[in-house]
């Protein structure tokens, strides 16, 4: 078996910024040489979170909608009373969904469903750079 270790990287506006990060991690695979085994994605951030979804606008805003009535941002938080930093909220939404993901692929293509696409979901409150690491194992 081999094991790979790449990265992606890109901005986020932040305030549940939701990108489809599909095409580049497929496109990794590939660039990987591997046929068949599983991609792990990481986001080395606590107020980050990956997820598989259908990425239509109305299923988007819902997701927002959700998260903001779970944990809205306006709400008092004891990480904001530490750290005056104003993101109490997205270290909470992250560890709802978690920062990692992973998906078998076959024949050198994710094995995801037709209306699903693989999210990374930026909860912080101001833009940042993000980086995500990918482990490829397989043959």
């Amino acid at each position: 078996m081999t094991v790979k270790t790449l990265s992606l990287s890109f901005r986020t506006q932040g305030h549940a910024d939701i990108l489809d990060i599909t095409s580049q991690v497929a496109g990794q695979i590939r660039q990987s040489g591997l046929n068949n085994g599983t991609v792990t994605l990481f986001s080395p951030s606590s107020t980050s979170a990956l997820t598989t979804v259908e990425y239509e606008s109305g299923c988007l805003e819902d997701l927002r909608r959700l998260f903001d009535e779970i944990l809205p941002p306006n709400r008092t938080y004891a990480h904001n009373a530490r750290w005056h930093d104003g993101n109490g909220h997205s270290h909470a939404r992250s560890a709802l969904l978690k920062t990692s993901l992973t998906i078998p692929f076959v024949e050198g293509r994710l094995t995801l469903g037709t209306w699903q696409q693989i999210i990374f979901v930026d909860f912080d409150n101001k833009p940042r750079r993000r980086e995500l690491v990918l482990q490829v194992m397989g043959e």
